[in-house]
Order: structure tokens, then sequence, then C-alpha cells
């Protein structure tokens, strides 16, 4: 059984990726293009990199979503899958629990959530569309957290309401949950991932710099 369900998942894997270099093979995602005609010299230039092969680029995006509730309706999980899927344009994996906890009524290897990883022309163009579609659509947005950055040149970011993105259909929405979005990069401080992410269009918080004015006697 378990050998079914790995040969299965590595199946879809490469159903994916044949799917992202067909889909490459067509127009190029437009981030791609924005990263190779405009960030990429930024960064050498800001930086000081001496060769293109040291400018730090994206490498996936880990989507995770928990459902606590499908302990006690399975069915949730499935809508929730269902969405998501919607949302990347990708097979999604269900995430089990490792472990039994009584208090929360959770028994070991039951569904509790969903995780899928873009790489590639879809990781590009699902940054896109959340940037330029879905993010407007959040209620009261100021800017994104510039401290969540995790020391290692990766960023993540929490979503309240997955009905920002405009796949999903309100009216026929079950449940609304929450995303976790890492972007995952090979820079190797945090300021260049910074750096990075603000000029693929990731909207950080403006902060207001003090300037301390000379007193003049």
């Amino acid at each position: 059984m378990g050998k079914e369900k790995k040969q299965k998942s590595e199946k879809e894997t490469k159903k994916a990726e044949a799917q992202d270099r067909h889909q490459e093979a067509g127009v190029p995602a437009r981030l791609r293009e924005l990263f190779k005609a405009t960030v990429t010299p930024d960064l050498m230039k800001k930086f000081n990199y001496a060769n293109k092969m040291q400018v730090p680029y994206l490498e996936k995006i880990s989507i995770n979503v928990g459902v606590g509730l499908a302990t006690q309706d399975p069915k949730l999980l499935d809508a929730v899958v269902k969405d998501l899927e919607t949302i990347v344009g990708q097979k999604v994996v269900t995430t089990r629990s490792k472990k039994a906890i009584s208090n929360f009524k959770l028994r070991e290897g039951l569904p509790i959530g969903a995780r899928v990883t873009l790489r590639q022309a879809r990781m590009y163009e699902f940054m896109d569309r959340f940037i330029n579609l879905a993010v407007p659509r959040i209620r009261d947005f100021r800017g994104f957290s510039d401290r969540s950055f995790d020391g290692r040149g990766n960023y993540t970011l929490g979503v309240k309401e997955h009905i920002i993105f405009p796949e999903i259909d309100v009216d026929r929405v079950t449940k609304v949950f929450g995303i976790d979005i890492s972007f995952v990069t090979t820079a190797k401080t945090d300021q260049e991932a910074y750096e990075l992410l603000k000029g693929l269009g990731m909207p950080f918080v403006k902060r207001q710099e003090v300037i301390e004015q000379p007193v003049t006697k």
C-alpha cells in the first residue's frame, strides 16, 4: 500500500514537471522575464556581485494549510484540498498527524491539512497572481511585514482568508481557511532576500526613517 502511494506521488510529480516544461516552451512567465531583465542587474549593482551566478533567485514556494476541524468532519478537508488545487493549479498532498494527542481528540495518521510546493513556471505565475490580483483584495492592507525572514533568506507570510484569490467562487465556499506561504530563495542573507522579493513586486510595508537634522545654534 505504501509503495503504491509513493509510486502514485512520483507519477504526479513527474506529470506536473512535464506540464511545467510544456508551459515554459510557450509564453514565459512575466515575473521570470522581469527577474532576468531588471532584478538581476539591480542586485548585481547593489551587492557588487562579480558574476550572474551569484545573484540569488526564487527557488520554490511552499504552501501549507492546517485544518484542525478535519478530525471531526473529514469532508471539510476535501473541500479545502479542492479549493487549494483550484488556486495553485496543481495536485495537493494531504498531511497527516505524526502522533496522537488525546486532548485534541487526535489520533496518529489522521489527515489534518494540505500542502503543495510550486517550482519553475507555476511558481512565478502563482506569485504574479498573488501580488497583483489577490493582495489588493485584502481588507485594510498596508503592506507585508519585512521582519518575517528566517535568517537564511526565506520569507513566510500568512493569509487569513483564501477567498481573496479570484479563482475562488465565494458563493460555493464551504469553509474559509487561512494559508501559510513560504518563499524559499537562494539568498545567503535576509537583506538580499528582501531586495529580491521587493524587486519581484512584493508589497512590503513602507517604514518612515527618521532623519536627525543638525541643530543650528
